[in-house]
């Protein structure tokens, strides 16, 4: 089993923990605020088994049916992150509305604040790991799973300061409508996360920064070669695929421009983890002048 899946597989023991801590905050309290935060959470534990899937389903290697890998995976388990954020914000909106008719009063309770306190740490800290590490190893469902779980913190800290001000001011509608506040953040952050997946699926280009780095790099190994033109790149998951041309003399063996596109496609790769490079080599009548010029 890899690293990235037995994360994807903590986020439920993780999600599981900060559950039971929540609804424990909710019994001790009776705030309808609290009670949305922890319905919040139900959605965290199945979007955790989405990302479960799609790591898994990622991984494997490529086959006949998907010569290019199952990298793209990821990004429909991120919609559905993105979509359950939604339908938590949605749930947060009823829970709020049915305590604002109800106005049922909230007890003082220290214990069940500091326990809704210790489950946004552990929630804080876990998302914090996971988007660092999904970005940094090019996981989509991790860091989708990340942001899901920082809604989740924010929820519970807008939550923490509504029961307070319940109590200081007497007002017991605080609770209702700091809950729809919440409401909405979370909202705004299923949108985000679902633009973001979304991007990917439609093969979305490499950053611009990444792109100078391309082209530095023919520019810099492609010594031999007389230009490179028609640039794209588009990214999948961990993987970043590379295609351009390269025009080289006309006189030039076979070997010599396959040694040239080896010596490219190795940078490139040592510099971009995942990058898969295609090179299609053009003889010096197709040059256009434009595009990298080699050194």
């Amino acid at each position: 089993m890899n690293l990235r899946l037995q994360i994807a597989l903590a986020s439920i023991g993780v999600g599981v923990l900060v559950l039971a801590l929540k609804f424990a905050a909710y019994w001790l309290t009776g705030s309808v605020a609290l009670y949305s935060d922890a319905l919040e959470t139900t959605v965290n534990i199945a979007s955790s088994l989405a990302t479960v899937f799609a790591v898994w389903f990622s991984s494997k290697p490529a086959d006949s049916n998907h010569p290019y890998g199952h990298d793209k995976a990821e990004y429909f388990a991120a919609v559905l992150v993105g979509v359950m954020i939604v339908l938590a914000a949605i749930s947060i909106f009823a829970a709020a509305w049915q305590g604002y008719v109800s106005n049922a009063p909230v007890t003082w309770s220290p214990v069940g604040l500091g326990v809704n306190v210790l489950a946004a740490a552990i929630n804080g800290g876990w998302a914090w790991f996971l988007i660092k590490y999904g970005r940094s190893h090019k996981s989509p469902a991790l860091v989708a799973d990340g942001k899901h779980l920082s809604s989740d913190v924010i929820t519970s800290l807008g939550v923490l300061v509504g029961v307070i001000l319940v109590f200081v001011t007497g007002w017991q509608v605080l609770d209702s409508l700091l809950a729809a506040c919440v409401g909405i953040a979370v909202l705004w952050t299923g949108w985000e996360v679902m633009k973001e997946s979304v991007s990917g699926l439609m093969d979305e280009a490499a950053s611009a920064d990444v792109l100078q780095t391309i082209r530095d790099l023919i520019s810099e190994h492609g010594e031999g070669a007389l230009e490179a033109h028609d640039l794209l790149t588009r990214i999948a998951g961990r993987s970043t695929f590379v295609e351009f041309h390269l025009v080289v003399p006309g006189a030039m063996s076979v070997e010599k421009a396959h040694a040239i596109c080896d010596r490219i496609e190795e940078a490139i790769q040592e510099d971009i983890p995942g990058a898969r490079v295609t090179i299609h080599v053009e003889p010096e009548h197709k040059a256009k002048h434009s595009g990298i010029v080699v050194l």
